[in-house]
């Protein structure tokens, strides 16, 4: 969810309490997650012109007139799916359950179909207040059209064009008025529930890790490669604290090789990752480290986020497999040897009991603050056991140093030249030996003192 006019990390949710939820339902390709778009004010569902594109309930922050609503977009409902359709219809059935009030989207260019008639069914038996919207009407002619939409007895149909923006104003007033008024204010502690980015490439058990976490079938699970195609934001409880997970479409292995809703996904997946405080990567063991395992991790890094490396599928991991990836993390990962790393079976639960305290560890690293004087004392050991080598008659070094920020540990060292690329690694390395850091990156500043001009 994006966040809008609240304190400083806090969502909605944290700045005035529970808000109401508002679930958007349809049959597929009447234009939900175009009207989602058009309700939120930004370009967050995935949009194209074809059915099945949204595949899991994903929610939004709203507001319309003052007042702060979520809106829960669903896949496409067909009470009579099978599959992974009839999955997915589920997800919807789910999110009606959890909503406060229906907002019921119909393609008044085709008229009641029986999927319609079937869906207004199970909406007078959840016995939620259901607004009805004909989406795709363009002109006056369409409007009148939509009259015929009374017939499915919910009430007034509210004529809108999603693509256009045309009524959509009246819409969003009857959505307010059907939705319960927001609780008061409450000025409570600001930050909120820890925020977790599930990455990897498509495929390696993402959205399974997220539904054992949440003990449901909260994402659809399937063996076709990519079937999330949103960010899915799960607040779960573990460890007697709240975490909000956010699962993401599997990152591609270029961007520019994805097409249509896939491109959309894959940078998403990127929003995900720099919302996120901390990021799990979530491996395949059973199969070779590859290059987009890396591209990711040079992501997570990129974005100074903390980060648990979770190798999945342990159950199909024999002893030679373990001896060759043994090999794989030494030379694929020495970039992030920091990073907490655990082995887990997500399929059956095995050893996820070990993902809290991993995460608990890389955000104690990522929040790490030492003061100045007990940096440079370290500094002041480090550069007379080990000083910079003799460059061109020249010997640069560290003058003083100081901690910027947090989330990552940012240094500033103020040095006499320009350090190598060797020795910055090496401070580096010995400020994890002396301090921890671990599952974060760190960056190191350095500020060469100026020549004076005589």
């Amino acid at each position: 969810m994006s966040e809008y006019d609240a304190p400083d990390g806090a969502t909605a949710e944290t700045a005035t309490g529970p808000v109401p939820v508002l679930a958007v339902v349809g049959r597929p390709n009447v234009g939900k997650s175009t009207l989602v778009n058009r309700i939120i004010g930004r370009r967050e569902a995935v949009v194209e012109d074809r059915p099945g594109v949204t595949r899991d309930r994903v929610s939004y922050d709203a507001n319309w007139n003052g007042r702060a609503f979520t809106v829960v977009d669903t896949g496409g409902w067909n009470p009579d799916a099978q599959g992974l359709a009839e999955r997915i219809a589920a997800q919807a059935e789910i999110a009606v359950g959890l909503a406060d009030a229906v907002l019921f989207v119909v393609d008044a260019t085709v008229g009641i179909t029986d999927a319609d008639a079937a869906v207004v069914k199970i909406l007078r038996r959840s016995k939620k207040p259901v607004i009805l919207a004909a989406n795709k009407v363009d002109d006056a002619r369409r409007e009148a059209e939509s009259h015929v939409l009374w017939n499915l007895g919910l009430g007034e149909p509210w004529p809108v064009s999603a693509v256009h923006g045309r009524g959509s104003g009246d819409l969003l007033d009857a959505v307010l008025a059907a939705l319960p008024e927001p609780p008061p204010e409450q000025f409570g502690e600001v930050g909120g529930p820890r925020r977790v980015a599930i990455v990897g490439k498509p495929n390696v058990g993402k959205s399974s890790l997220l539904n054992q976490l949440a003990r449901e079938d909260r994402v659809v699970v399937d063996n076709a490669a990519g079937t999330t195609v949103d960010p899915v934001d799960e607040l779960v409880r573990l460890g007697d604290r709240e975490w909000r997970f956010i699962d993401t479409a599997g990152i591609r292995k270029r961007v520019k090789e994805a097409s249509g809703h896939e491109y959309y996904a894959s940078l998403r997946t990127a929003t995900a990752i720099e919302r996120a405080e901390v990021a799990v990567l979530v491996v395949d063991g059973s199969q070779s480290i590859s290059e987009q395992d890396v591209r990711i991790i040079q992501t997570i890094r990129e974005s100074g986020r903390a980060l648990v490396v979770a190798f999945n599928k342990w159950d199909l991991v024999d002893e030679e497999r373990r001896h060759y990836l043994d090999r794989e993390i030494e030379r694929e990962l020495v970039q992030v040897q920091w990073a907490p790393r655990i082995n887990i079976t997500a399929r059956t639960g095995w050893h996820i009991d070990r993902l809290v305290p991993a995460l608990d560890r890389a955000l104690e690293g990522w929040e790490t603050r030492i003061s100045t004087g007990k940096l440079n004392t370290f500094l002041g050991r480090l550069v007379a056991e080990h000083p910079h080598p003799v460059r061109g008659g020249k010997q640069p070094k560290v003058l003083f140093g100081t901690q910027a920020t947090t989330a990552p540990p940012t240094f500033i060292l103020f040095t006499s030249g320009k350090l190598d690329a060797g020795y910055e690694r090496y401070i580096e390395r010995r400020l994890r030996e002396e301090f921890g850091f671990a599952g974060t990156p760190i960056n190191l500043q350095i500020r060469a003192r100026e020549k004076r001009k005589r």
